[in-house]
């Protein structure tokens, strides 16, 4: 069991329970899956390239990529239905928590000029969004053989019913985030 899991279980349940005041355990917001995104743009279309970020999504995961499709034409963006738009992962279970941890320990704080995420974005259903503009923070990904640096979307699941309880777990999961005053 990785790391973050066990620590999930036998600490962050009961503070959580505690700072949402909850009585059931199973009430308590939890990680249900991770999904990372590349959009491709205009390299979509070319193999090597889709290869090139595929393989690099796979060392970012740790498991392969899907191929995305367009799912209509738009011909101001010069798309066509069914051609390639990018690469996507789910990543659930042990892989998530692993993801989760190697995240907010290495990838985020080699990001330049980092300041934190902003705490602006949960969606309607709780779940928390943010990008990366340079898949490179991440160790696995080899600098050198990278022909061009691309962004990454990051959609993390979660079970829970407020955005009060998604913002509490993801700051005990360590994630910097930073809350606008206004």
């Amino acid at each position: 069991m990785s790391r973050l899991k066990t620590t999930y279980e036998k600490e962050i349940v009961s503070k959580l329970m505690s700072k949402l005041s909850l009585k059931n355990k199973h009430d308590v917001p939890k990680l249900i899956k991770i999904i990372l995104n590349m959009g491709l743009g205009e390299d979509a279309s070319d193999g090597k390239k889709l290869k090139a970020c595929a393989d690099d999504m796979s060392l970012i995961a740790g498991q392969k990529p899907v191929i995305t499709k367009f799912k209509k034409s738009i011909s101001n963006f010069k798309t066509r239905k069914g051609s390639n738009a990018g690469v996507k992962v789910t990543l659930r279970s042990q892989k998530m928590y692993e993801f989760v941890d190697r995240l907010v320990n290495i990838a985020l704080p080699r990001i330049k000029d980092f300041r934190g995420l902003s705490s602006k974005g949960i969606d309607g259903s709780f779940n928390y969004s943010f990008g990366i503009k340079e898949h490179i923070v991440f160790p696995e990904v080899n600098f050198d053989k990278v022909d061009k640096i691309r962004g990454l979307d990051i959609t993390i699941v979660t079970s829970s019913k407020s955005k009060q309880g998604t913002l509490e777990l993801l700051k005990e999961f360590n994630f910097p985030l930073i809350e606008k005053k206004h």
